[in-house]
């Protein structure tokens, strides 16, 4: 897939960490030994992105010149990487996973409600400049497809109506909670938990349930072979005048 930066008359004049952020730099290029300070160059351009929303081209320019590398260089690692965003995004940028655990769940529904609700094109910030979105690969959260991704939360057991409420929900200032957006508790099945559901498994009440009224085995009797164990390693015994 070929990536490129934004055209020109869409990136700004010039980038600069803040006070912070360039305070953080220092401290995060000096964790390399002298001449090495390029391995610096993921992490600088991810907390420019952080910064800005995207990276730009004044800010592979801030970054090369930071770490003493050829401009091409950096170029190189922010086209390389998807994670890095190459365009203007929103407010919230959405990143739906139409992999095919997500696809076969109904993605395709989440896709069309990002379409209504954003813009019908990926990539494009929405009108009011809160939101754009995209499509992803596996976001690893399979078993509560379909999902997306919200900066940094998770948005899982989605379908049509409940992703337009989610953005619905973030345009308006309303807050959201991450996680199943359905009645499931992380990755329970739908229902509820099948499994370990008997209290007296955890309030202490089985602790020595079996042994209640009997002598309990010593130690040297719990590490006896059994008759099976002894049977097992005994020596096979052959018939008279076999083979050796």
């Amino acid at each position: 897939m070929l990536r490129r930066l934004a055209p020109p008359h869409m990136q700004p004049a010039s980038f600069a960490f803040n006070a912070a952020n360039a305070e953080w730099a220092k401290k995060e290029i000096a964790k390399y030994p002298s001449g090495r300070q390029a391995s610096a160059v993921i992490a600088l351009l991810w907390r420019g992105q952080e910064q800005e929303g995207w990276v730009t081209h004044p800010m592979i320019e801030s970054v090369a010149q930071m770490l003493s590398m050829p401009f091409i260089r950096v170029l190189e690692v922010a086209t390389f990487y998807t994670m890095f965003n190459l365009v203007p995004v929103g407010t919230y940028l959405v990143q739906v996973c139409t992999t095919t655990p997500c696809m076969l769940a109904g993605s395709d529904a989440v896709v069309e409600a990002c379409k209504k609700h954003i813009h019908p094109h990926p990539h494009t910030v929405s009108a009011d400049g809160k939101f754009s979105w995209m499509e992803v690969e596996c976001l690893g959260a399979c078993v509560n497809a379909p999902m997306l991704q919200i900066d940094k939360d998770f948005f899982e057991d989605l379908d049509g109506p409940a992703t337009e409420k989610l953005l619905e929900d973030l345009r308006a200032g309303r807050a959201v909670k991450p996680g199943p957006q359905n009645a499931r508790h992380t990755s329970e099945p739908l229902g509820g938990a099948t499994t370990l559901t008997d209290p007296s498994l955890f309030d202490g009440s089985m602790i020595g349930r079996q042994k209640r009224g009997q002598n309990a085995a010593t130690d040297a009797e719990g590490k006896a072979p059994t008759k099976a164990a002894s049977d097992r390693e005994a020596p096979v015994q052959k018939p008279p005048g076999a083979a050796t």
